[in-house]
């Protein structure tokens, strides 16, 4: 995950306004400039600021803070809640409906939006709770030269112009200009992703360096020292930091995702039904029947049964089953939404290190001269490694992993340390002198292949000592060559023995001569056990992963041909500088590994794709990762990223583990596949309910519904809803991500609507020809009531499952219950002490049987329709 950006060597890494151009300018600007001139340019000298140029600083530029995303307050995480447009549409409803004096009406809809937004308020704020707090980017303190001499200043007092003092294990407290620097190395993973410290010195930069991350001069915010020293003179401070340009970027209102807009396209498709069919129903019935004030009233109760009044709340309970469930596995949900879009989402970019890695150098292979495995050299390395007293940095600390070695070899009852030569950057090795049992000693010297075999005048094969000869060591070389071609860091380890002399002897870097060449060792940050597996798993659910990372492409072609993925067309960062929106927009789709990508490359990245109607998923761990965390639909990290990865995020990992991945992304499939149970119910057989009622305005002489019956069937019916986030989803409907497709749900509500129509004119037939009801509206209207909480509240048997249903894919218990309750409710409301109020009448008995026919009839017919639907369409 910590990719490392290492970027394009074109641009300055593409930067998003004037503000990160001017920022990239400026550092630019100093690394090519001599350490004389970046002083003078920032008004400083070696002796450092005075305290009363430091306070004009302060108050010109500002607190060496950067930018925070700010927690939403209670408050307003609750009215962002309510201004849902689902909800602002009920609202209205429920407004006008107490204006007109429907009480009855109002209590309905504002019991529904209550419910709906504190479900969502309390899961969301539970889920903000739980996510870690954040950490301190920076430390404390800083030392800084001021009025000539050292001092501790808090960090956020830094100014520009500030002269530091940088040592092994101080984290950068601001973008500097190194001045001068003893063997400095940084780890800059936090910010690049890169596995390996990096050297950084005073020289000027070359004129050819355009990017200020590739700057050896400069060292930014957010890293940190590993080892080595250095003075340096601040540059920028807090938000004008480079750091401080991402952290602005990512703070702010986030773009809707694919879930938010699928879920505004719907409530406008129904704003859309209720602006025609409610006008359509109010003329119709006001026309015919001259009573305005009721065909208004009636109006209104079918607006309200347009309306899927539930959708809040099934979407909200549906997200939060998903998020306890992911909770369970580990993973916290800070944004309700990233749930669906997890299982929407067709295209997974990720970084590299720490997501397909292990996030560490580990050492993968120590052979001998031959390239074959060779344990002598694995016990020298581990020898020269534990008896080193200098800065132990992460090739020994991945030497020393095998404990064993040290109960095995008895390094310290059968080796005793005599001497050792240090490390330093001009021989670039180090050897270490021990001596064994008999009064062996025995120099090992390890470090960089040239430097070693210069001294090496024999070497070791099958366990016989022999003088080097040309063409072998040209294969030696060549081998060396061969493992960094792959992507390892290759070290060589050479040895000689002395007989140890009576006194103490001492040993200097001229003994470091006539050494024996062993073999070599490799190290890499090795792909993770679970990655190959996930990669496959992901496949199948059809996902398509896109590595994209800062690190070099030939490290990053070897780990993904380790885990099995393909490097088709691998893009750098260098070629996505020189392309337009439109050409990345077709380069990424033909593209899966992208390598030396500055942070604002992996944004556009991840636009481009969203351009072309993708679903994008983003998981990443660093600083620089943070703007595509928050472009992306859902963004993933882990619990120990940075700050600003974390709070750009809307899913946190607490294990870094790719197949919980798969977990989230069936997780997502099914409780999309609730929510999308509900809509297709409820809006189909709204539309169909609507068609029947424009018909039976034409026609009748009466209103074809009560107001009252129409809200109490609406209430019935969604009711039997609420049990549907505990129901089960079919599993070949989790194999393929699932997005919102407002066209395929248009085509299912026309094919599906109609279809109850057809039974509700059927009803209306029987109702006025069988049993003479024309006389008898209260009679008409039971009868219509009851066949319509029947067939919608049955029909969500067949509609939930592309199966046969209670054959093939049965619903949930619950889901079962409700849907009998709510049927046995509708038929005894109707011989209920609340029949008159409610303006019902008792029902023949043959209408029963009449009834059982005729929803045997719309099942059979529903499942056929439904086949064929599925056939044609493929949904």
């Amino acid at each position: 995950m910590k990719s490392s950006p290492q970027p394009a060597d074109t641009s300055t890494a593409n930067p998003t306004n004037e503000k990160d151009a001017h920022i990239s300018g400026q550092l630019l600007e100093m690394g090519h400039a001599d350490a004389a001139v970046a002083l003078q340019q920032l008004a400083s000298r070696f002796d450092g600021l005075t305290q009363a140029e430091a306070g004009a600083r302060l108050k010109q530029y500002g607190l060496n803070v950067i930018a925070r995303e700010q927690r939403l307050s209670a408050l307003m995480r609750l009215l962002s809640n309510v201004k849902n447009p689902l909800v602002l549409l009920l609202i209205a409803l429920g407004v006008l409906s107490f204006m007109t004096g429907d009480l009855r009406a109002t209590v309905v809809i504002f019991v529904m939006v209550i419910l709906g937004t504190v479900l969502r308020f309390v899961q969301e704020m539970r889920a903000d709770n739980a996510a870690a707090k954040l950490e301190a980017m920076v430390s404390n303190t800083a030392t800084l030269v001021r009025d000539g001499k050292e001092k501790e200043v808090p960090l956020k007092m830094l100014v520009p112009g500030d002269i530091i003092r940088l040592a092994a294990g101080d984290m950068t407290p601001a973008d500097v200009r190194v001045l001068s620097a003893k063997d400095l190395f940084l780890n800059q993973a936090a910010l690049t992703g890169e596995s390996l410290p990096v050297e950084k010195k005073a020289d000027v930069a070359p004129a050819d360096v355009h990017n200020p991350l590739e700057l050896a001069n400069i060292c930014f915010l957010g890293t940190n020292v590993e080892s080595g020293a250095a003075t340096a003179v601040v540059i920028c401070t807090g938000k004008q930091t480079y750091l401080g340009s991402l952290a602005a970027s990512i703070v702010g209102q986030r773009q809707l995702t694919s879930f938010d807009k699928g879920i505004n396209k719907f409530t406008w498709l129904m704003i859309l039904f209720i602006a025609v069919m409610v006008p359509t129903v109010f003329l119709l019935n006001g026309l015919s029947k001259h009573n305005w004030t009721e065909a208004f009233l009636f109006a209104m109760a079918v607006a309200v049964g347009l309306t899927p009044e539930m959708l809040p709340m099934i979407v909200t309970v549906n997200l939060s089953k998903g998020a306890l469930a992911m909770a369970r596995k580990k993973v916290i949900v800070k944004r309700l939404n990233a749930i669906q879009n997890f299982g929407a989402m067709d295209v997974l970019c990720t970084d590299k290190t720490g997501t397909i890695t292990q996030g560490k150098i580990v050492l993968e292979k120590h052979l001998d001269v031959n390239g074959e495995d060779s344990e002598k050299v694995l016990h020298f390395g581990y020898l020269n490694s534990f008896h080193h007293t200098g800065l132990k940095n992460l090739l020994d600390e991945a030497i020393l992993k095998h404990e064993e070695l040290e109960q095995h070899l008895q390094v310290q009852e059968k080796y005793r340390k005599i001497d050792e030569i240090p490390f330093d950057f001009v021989r670039r090795r180090m050897s270490v002198v021990v001596e064994d049992e008999s009064g062996l000693n025995t120099l090992i010297c390890k470090g960089a292949v040239e430097e070693v075999l210069s001294l090496c005048t024999r070497v070791e094969l099958n366990g016989e000592v022999i003088a080097v000869q040309a063409e072998h060591d040209t294969r030696r070389r060549q081998l060396a060559d061969e493992l960094n071609g792959q992507g390892f860091r290759v070290i060589a380890l050479a040895y000689k023995q002395m007989q140890g002399a009576s006194d103490e002897p001492v040993y200097a870097v001229k003994d470091e001569s006539d050494l024996i060449l062993l073999g070599f060792l490799a190290f890499l940050d090795p792909p993770k056990d679970t990655a190959a597996e996930a990669l496959k798993r992901l496949h199948r659910l059809n996902v398509d992963v896109k590595i994209l990372t800062g690190d070099n492409e030939i490290v990053t072609s070897y780990i993904c041909k380790e885990v099995g993925m393909p490097v088709e067309n691998l893009l750098l960062g260098s070629q996505i500088e020189a392309m337009s929106d439109d050409e990345l927009a077709v380069a990424v789709a033909a593209s899966s590994v992208f390598a030396r990508l500055a942070p604002a490359h992996k944004e556009r990245i991840i636009r481009a794709l969203q351009s072309k109607d993708h679903v994008v998923g983003f998981m990443g761990d660093g600083i620089n990762d943070a703007p595509a965390l928050k472009a992306a639909d859902v963004g993933i990290s882990v619990d120990s990223a940075v700050d600003i990865a974390k709070e750009s995020s809307d899913i946190i990992l607490l294990e870094n583990n790719l197949l919980i991945l798969e977990q989230g992304v069936l997780e997502g499939r099914r409780v999309f596949g609730n929510i999308i149970k509900y809509i297709k119910m409820a809006a189909s057989s709204s539309f169909g309910n609507m068609l029947s009622v424009v018909g039976a305005s034409v026609f009748l002489p009466f209103l074809p519904m009560l107001p009252i019956q129409v809200l109490i069937n609406n209430l019935l019916y969604d009711f039997s809803q609420t049990t549907i986030p505990t129901d089960e989803v079919d599993a070949d409907w989790l194999t393929k991500p699932r997005k919102w497709a407002i066209g395929e749900i248009e085509r299912f509500i026309l094919f599906f609507g109609p279809i109850s129509s057809i039974f509700d004119y059927l009803t209306f037939f029987i109702m006025l020809y069988l049993f003479n009801s024309w006389q008898n509206p209260a009679l008409f209207h039971t009868g219509w009531f009851v066949e319509s909480i029947f067939t919608q509240t049955l029909i969500i048997h067949i509609i939930r499952t592309n199966r046969i249903p209670f054959i093939e894919s049965r619903a949930s218990w619950q889901l079962i219950a409700t849907s009998l309750i709510i049927v046995a409710v509708g038929a005894l409301l109707t011989v209920s002490p609340l029949a008159d109020t409610l303006g019902f009448v008792a029902l023949p008995p043959l209408y029963w049987l009449l009834l059982a026919i005729m929803l045997l009839c719309y099942m059979i017919l529903t499942q056929l329709v439904k086949t064929w639907f599925i056939r044609k369409f493929g949904e």
